[in-house]
């Protein structure tokens, strides 16, 4: 019995049938991609000039192609975002998937995603793109680093509260946006994410509101990252390390984002009531054993300085 990259339910295909109609109601099977993983990575460098997508991590473009079961690598008009394994950090597509898998849990609005397998069975991570419509049309999407006059080589200088201070100016409900930026970095410091820089942010106007787009590029970055420094990319109260739940709570909950005792104690209790679930998740999850074990123990300790 397999387990479907996508959904993780269990099937004796390569793919469950659940999975393959989240991507199109009119899918009933899903080829492997035609690359191997070196294959993929060429593909990269090669098609980087002509694409829009940017990061730190090698990324595609590719349409699915329903009537021949495929996904297909384009230059332009892609829906999907393709991010292939690579040799300097491990298991980043397992660590992805899983991650934003945990983030639903919460409650966060994330994008469709999930893993493909390659020719030589490496897995390729992948989510659609919500800045574009099925007919290729933009919607208007705009990253932190815009809206604060940054650069993508000034990203990192910065901090949660200016981050704020962006959400106050630019949304249409600041505090219903606070909201969701706490929980995101609460979420953040708890599974060990430390590369939530201003590009990482970004807000979505629709119907003539601006809010937070989907939550993106969550990873946790602690166990991929050799001897990481830090607990959070941008700075809370100046700091980036041995933040407490003080520094999380009392302060950037309650004085920087203007949230009540009542609403922050909400929020504490949805993830105590979801701990279980993320136990399992990464238990099941495509990781090997030793990043599953480091995965669950990083949590552990996180958990006990917040909860």
């Amino acid at each position: 019995m397999n387990r479907c990259p996508i959904t993780y339910e269990k099937t004796k295909n390569r793919y469950s049938n659940s999975g393959l109609k989240l991507l199109s109601r009119n899918l009933d099977k899903l080829n492997d991609l035609n690359y191997t993983k070196e294959e993929l990575l060429k593909e990269t460098v090669s098609r980087m000039p002509k694409m829009s997508i940017q990061g730190v991590q090698p990324k595609l473009s590719a349409f699915l192609n329903v009537g021949e079961s495929k996904f297909e690598i384009v230059d332009k008009k892609g829906l999907y975002i393709f991010k292939p394994p690579n040799d300097i950090y491990e298991e980043v597509p397992q660590n992805e998937d899983l991650t934003m898998r945990l983030a639903e849990t919460v409650g966060f609005n994330i994008p469709l995603h999930g893993m493909i397998y390659g020719k030589d069975n490496s897995l390729t991570y992948f989510v659609k793109r919500f800045d574009r419509t099925g007919r290729h049309k933009k919607i208007a999407v705009e990253d932190f680093a815009q809206l604060s006059g940054a650069s993508r080589n000034t990203k990192y200088k910065s901090s949660m509260e200016k981050v704020v201070q962006v959400v106050d100016q630019f949304c249409t409900f600041p505090l219903v946006e606070n909201l969701k930026l706490f929980e995101l970095t609460l979420f953040n410091f708890l599974i060990g994410n430390e590369d939530q820089h201003l590009k990482n942010f970004s807000l979505i106007r629709k119907d003539d509101k601006i809010e937070f787009s989907p939550f993106y590029d969550l990873v946790n970055t602690s166990i991929v990252l050799k001897n990481a420094q830090e607990e959070i990319a941008l700075p809370i109260r100046g700091r980036k390390n041995n933040l407490s739940k003080s520094d999380l709570v009392d302060y950037f909950g309650k004085e920087v984002c203007g949230l009540t005792e009542k609403v922050i104690q909400k929020s504490l209790e949805k993830f105590s009531a979801v701990f279980e679930k993320w136990e399992r998740l990464i238990d099941i999850s495509f990781l090997s054993e030793e990043k599953k074990e480091s995965f669950s123990s990083l949590l552990t300790i996180r958990k006990k300085r917040i909860f």
